[in-house]
């Protein structure tokens, strides 16, 4: 892979370590947090039952974030180890910016700890898009060095 500058195995390994502590805490957070009353009202009005569902609603957002970000950490490792090709990881090593989308209203409602911790997971995987999207760009997008290293070569060469 040309683009060892951007993500290599240290920076992985050091995020999928960071993931799987952030991963278990948000299954703490919210299989606790699942426990709070369960009223049987059908008024979505009461502010108990709205706080509930915004509850359940982030739990789902906020788990399936994590597991999104878990795997595409599992498939970079898997890459580094030799597991995967370069064509495989692009080709099904992607994440979707659609899991970064949090509703702020239902956010909320939730209690400061939990708010945090949605916030902590939104900055694990806005870093991972960034790596991922970095990482993506064309060998020769590199920016400034890479331009210079080719006028470089050229005088070098010629």
């Amino acid at each position: 892979m040309g683009h060892a500058v951007t993500i290599n195995p240290r920076i992985i390994e050091g995020l999928y370590c960071e993931a799987l502590v952030l991963s278990d805490e948000v299954r703490h957070a919210f299989a606790l947090s699942g426990r709070m009353g369960t009223g049987h009202g059908d008024d979505l009005g009461d502010p108990e039952d709205r706080a509930r569902v915004a509850l359940s609603s982030e739990g789902l957002r906020t788990t399936t974030r994590m597991m999104h970000a878990v795997a595409w950490l599992l498939n970079h490792r898997a890459y580094f180890l030799g597991e995967l090709s370069e064509f495989q990881l692009r080709r099904h090593g992607r994440l979707s910016a659609d899991m970064r989308r949090c509703e702020v209203d239902q956010l909320a409602l939730l209690p400061p700890p939990i708010q945090e911790l949605v916030q902590t997971t939104l900055r694990l995987y806005d870093r991972l898009l960034r790596l991922d999207a970095r990482w993506r760009q064309p060998e020769e997008d590199h920016g400034a060095i890479a331009r210079l290293r080719e006028r470089l070569e050229r005088r070098l060469a010629g």
